[in-house]
């Protein structure tokens, strides 16, 4: 049976994208992103494609592709839409998924559900967790609320500048596994990407 990897972060722009460009190299996955909210000339679905090298991977199609960078509730509102779960189908596959949400956790869908209402119980969660003012208290609550709802398969992936007291408390307390960090590279390109796959494969094969 092919396994999932659900891709959240504490925040936006804390490295989501990248991190689900090098869990899809290092395992040679599909990828997916259910909503896409804004950048749909550059959506996120282009930027992995772009970072990824391995030629079995596979990019399926948003099941919401909405104008305006906002939370997406709010984007579909604009959009003259509603977000439904029932309009959101895991594409069919056999290989393993990567599935990449949209901001955090608890970002809205509709009135009613959330990102979180798209993980199901089996897939292994994978936070993205980077250094700010706060960013110890939105990881430890992102840990939190997966947890209240019974998901179990949790780690972390560090990402940006090194901040080793933060870590330190957030990996005590957290009591998930850590999957390893990404550090604020000049940039990241196929190769960069490819190092990290590399670096990362047995952690994400074990979790």
């Amino acid at each position: 049976m092919s396994k999932t990897y659900f891709i959240t972060g504490i925040s936006t722009e804390v490295g989501k994208t990248v991190a689900a460009a090098i869990v899809t190299e290092a395992l040679q996955a599909d990828y997916w992103k259910p909503v896409q909210a804004g950048e749909l000339d550059n959506c996120d679905t282009n930027k992995v494609n772009n970072l990824a090298s391995n030629e079995i991977s596979q990019y399926h199609d948003n099941s919401y592709a909405l104008a305006t960078p906002m939370s997406p509730h709010a984007a579909a509102a604009i959009d003259g839409v509603e977000i439904t779960l029932s309009d959101i189908q895991r594409p069919k596959t056999k290989n393993t998924l990567v599935i990449e949400g949209a901001g955090g956790l608890l970002v809205p869908l509709n009135d009613t559900e959330t990102i979180q209402d798209l993980i199901y119980p089996d897939d292994k969660i994978i936070v993205v967790s980077r250094h700010y003012l706060g960013s110890i208290n939105h990881t430890l609550m992102t840990i939190e609320t997966l947890k209240q709802k019974g998901l179990e398969n949790i780690a972390i992936i560090f990402s940006g500048e090194e901040h080793a007291t933060t870590e330190a408390v957030i990996t005590k307390m957290a009591g998930v596994t850590i999957l390893g960090r990404i550090d604020e590279e000049p940039y990241f390109d196929q190769n960069v990407v490819r190092e990290y796959a590399d670096r990362f494969r047995e952690n994400l094969t074990s979790f």
